[in-house]
C-alpha cells in the first residue's frame, strides 16, 4: 500500500503507529530546565561570541582515504580507505560514505546512540550539498545543511556551539567531507583530460570530519576540550579569478577574521598555543602572515594550516598543498582535537577558511570571495570548568 508514492512501512515510520504526525510522548521534547541560565552567550566586541558555560567537544572522528592516509598524520586517523570510491559506484557515494562513517565512528567513540543528537549541521561542496544529504539521510536527525566552502568545518562547529549554548539543543553533531574526484569533475576539469596543475593549485582531501558538540563534558575524564568562543567571519572579495588559487582568494578573509578576534578579545597570538587555519595551502598562508605583519602582528611563531599539515608535499605530489573541506576537517579531528584532549595544548584558534565559488560564477569571469570563520578551542580539566560555570 502506498500513499502519494510513499510505500506504507515508510509512512508508518514518519508519522507514527498511530497515524497522528506529531505524538508527544514520541518527540523527546525537554523540560525547559536544562537549558539552564540565560545570556549564556554574550557578544564580545563586535563579532565575537564568549559561551558562558562552554559546550564541550565529546567526541570526533576522521575517515580519509588513499592519500591521506600516506601522509604525515596517517597514523592519526580513525578509518583510511585504500579504494578513492570505497567499493562503490560512484565518487559522490564514496564522498558521502566518507560523511556516514566519520558520524557513526564519533558516535561510537562517544558511546552514543544516534538518538542522543537533537540535530546535524553539514555541508560539502558539491551542489546542493550533496554528499551530506545522502550520507546522513539515515541518520533520522534533524538535518541543517550549512555551505562554506572550505570554512565548512568551523562553520558547522560553530553554529552546533550556539545552539548547544542557546539551550536549542543538548547535543549536536558537526560534520563536512570533500573529495578529490568529485570536487575536481564539478569545479574544474574531467580528471580523464590529464590537464596540467599549476605551482599555485592545491590537493582537494579526500576525507571527513565529525565533533559531537555537547552541554555535559564527556564522562570518565579528567579532562576535556570546551568551545570557548566563535567569530563568524565577512566575506573579502579582493577580485582574484583564479580557481587554482584558492589561497589567494582566502587569505584576506582568514586575517580580517582573526584581527576581529584579537581586536575584540583584547588578545594577542601569543596567548595560543597554535592559530590553525584551513586550508590556504603554502600561497596563502604566506599571504596571511604579510598581511598580519602589516598590521602589527607576527603570528609566524604559532600559525599552522591543515593544508600544509595533511601531505607531505615534498613526497607528495600535491603541489600548494591540500584543500576542501574535508582537509582541515580531518587536521581537526585527529591531530588538533587530540593533543588538546592529551594536555599537550591548551588554547587553539581554529578558523576555516572558504573560497564562495560556483562553477556557473567562474564561467561567466566571476571573482572568488573569501570567508572565514574562528572557534577558539581551549583544554581544561572538566571539574573546575564545570564549577566555575555554575557559579
Amino acid at each position: 500500500m502506498q500513499f502519494h508514492g510513499i510505500p506504507s512501512e515508510k509512512l508508518e515510520f514518519c508519522m507514527g503507529k498511530k497515524g497522528s504526525c506529531i505524538q508527544a510522548e514520541d518527540t523527546g521534547i525537554l523540560n525547559a530546565k536544562w537549558m539552564g541560565a540565560t545570556d549564556v552567550i554574550t557578544r564580545i566586541g563586535k563579532r565575537t561570541l564568549r559561551f558562558g558555560r562552554g559546550p564541550w567537544a565529546a567526541s570526533w572522528a576522521a575517515s580519509v582515504g588513499k592519500k591521506e592516509k600516506e601522509g604525515p598524520l596517517g597514523a592519526l586517523f580513525d578509518q583510511c580507505h585504500e579504494d578513492t570510491t570505497l567499493g562503490l559506484e560512484s565518487w559522490e557515494q564514496a564522498e558521502s560514505r566518507l560523511q556516514a562513517e566519520a558520524a557513526q565512528l564519533a558516535l561510537r567513540k562517544a558511546g552514543m546512540e544516534r538518538e542522543a543528537i537533537d540535530c546535524v549541521f553539514a555541508g560539502d561542496l558539491l551542489n546542493q550539498c550533496a554528499a551530506s544529504v545522502f550520507g546522513l539521510r539515515e541518520l533520522d536527525i534533524p538535518f541543517l545543511g550549512q555551505y562554506g566552502a572550505c570554512s565548512t568545518m568551523a562553520q558547522t562547529l560553530g553554529m552546533a556551539s550556539v545552539f548547544v549554548e542557546a539551550g536549542a539543543a543538548r547535543r549536536a553533531l558537526a560534520v563536512t567531507s570533500s573529495h578529490f574526484c568529485s570536487a575536481e569533475r564539478q569545479f574544474r576539469l574531467p580528471l580523464e583530460y590529464g590537464g596540467q596543475r599549476t605551482p599555485t593549485a592545491q590537493w582537494t582531501a579526500t576525507a571527513s570530519g565529525a565533533v559531537i558538540v555537547s552541554r555535559e563534558p564527556p564522562s570518565g575524564v579528567e579532562r576535556a576540550v570546551v568551545v570557548r568562543e566563535a567569530t563568524f567571519g565577512r566575506m573579502r572579495d579582493l577580485g582574484v579569478k583564479d580557481a587554482a588559487n584558492m589561497g589567494a582568494a582566502m587569505a584576506p578573509a582568514a586575517w580580517e577574521t582573526l584581527l576581529d578576534y584579537f581586536t575584540d578579545t583584547a588578545s594577542s597570538p601569543s596567548d595560543f598555543d597554535l592559530i590553525l587555519t584551513g586550508d590556504l595551502g603554502a600561497v596563502g598562508s604566506d599571504l596571511l602572515r604579510e598581511l598580519a605583519l602589516r598590521d602589527g602582528f607576527d603570528i609566524a611563531a604559532v600559525h599552522n594550516d591543515g593544508g600544509l599539515m595533511l601531505y607531505d608535499r615534498q613526497r607528495q605530489d600535491v603541489h600548494a598543498g591540500a584543500s576542501g573541506c574535508g582537509c582541515s576537517a580531518a587536521v581537526l579531528c585527529s591531530v588538533v582535537l587530540g593533543d588538546l584532549l592529551a594536555g599537550r595544548m591548551q588554547d587553539v584558534l581554529f578558523v576555516g577558511t572558504g573560497a564562495l565559488m560556483s562553477l556557473t560564477t567562474s564561467q561567466q569571469g566571476e571573482s572568488i570571495p573569501g570567508v572565514a570563520h574562528l572557534i577558539h578551542l581551549r583544554s581544561v580539566p572538566v571539574h573546575s570548568h564545570t564549577e566555575s560555570a555554575e557559579r
